[in-house]
């Protein structure tokens, strides 16, 4: 099969305009070092219940993984974890239960980011609205305390329960990493970048030993409010990385 075949073939492959956006994310995610060698997992829920969703390959680097590499996963078929190109174990059973069970969870998005994941080793993992970032996440994070080991079946659906609420778009995952959800992976990998940056003005600003400047509960609010609707800024910055990976990385769309 020539190069044109091969693109007409992976063009026809069911959602294939949400397949290049989430190739996108991954691609983009190894670029700003937030990936975690052949770990981490994203999501993206395609039908209406959330049991039919596009998943990376297991041990997959995110800096290879192309739009026709994604599997379509089905939660109600026993046998996804039985083929050759089965998804990780842990990644399916907190995946399939969070999409399953909470319909505003569209797109996950699973990294053991630097900052995010020193923000989840404190002993405090909340993260005050100290800025324009952190602000944006103000009471619209929850904080897992309750890590076990590695997530199957059973830690999906006791993670989708504290994530019930709409409000909350972020779990920080107590001596784990983070876990941040959305309506499409615009709007989620958009969260999952400016929580890293939040995090990383909250570390640093630790680093200082110096004391924080905080804002209030009116301010955070009212500026968290304002982030949530502010026009276009998620559909924006993934087309601008889709447009940037055109120019160096065309791979990624195959």
């Amino acid at each position: 099969m020539d190069q044109a075949e091969r693109q007409a073939a992976t063009q026809n492959m069911a959602y294939w305009p949400e397949r290049i956006d989430l190739a996108a994310a991954f691609r983009w995610t190894a670029r700003l070092n937030m990936h975690e060698g052949v770990a981490n997992h994203f999501s993206l829920a395609v039908n209406n219940d959330g049991t039919l969703f596009l998943m990376n390959p297991n041990q997959m680097h995110f800096e290879r993984i192309r739009a026709s590499d994604l599997l379509l996963v089905d939660a109600n078929d026993p046998d996804t974890l039985k083929g050759p190109d089965a998804p990780d174990p842990t990644a399916w059973g907190l995946h399939g239960s969070i999409h399953g069970l909470v319909p505003h969870a569209r797109c996950l998005m699973h990294v053991h980011s630097i900052h995010a994941t020193v923000l989840a080793s404190l002993a405090d993992s909340n993260l005050p609205p100290i800025d324009q970032n952190c602000a944006t996440f103000y009471n619209r994070y929850v904080i897992d305390e309750g890590y076990g080991g590695l997530a199957f079946e059973s830690e999906g659906a006791r993670c989708a329960e504290m994530l019930g609420d709409p409000n909350i778009r972020v779990m920080i995952m107590g001596n784990h990493g983070i876990l941040v959800i959305g309506s499409d992976v615009a709007d989620t990998f958009n969260r999952l970048y400016y929580f890293e940056r939040a995090a990383e003005t909250y570390i640093r600003a630790l680093q200082t030993g110096r004391p924080l400047r905080v804002l209030s509960h009116e301010v955070a609010e009212k500026t968290a409010r304002e982030l949530e609707s502010y026009p276009g800024q998620a559909a924006a910055h993934l087309r601008e990385i889709k447009a940037i990976l055109d120019e160096q990385s065309p791979g990624y769309a195959q």
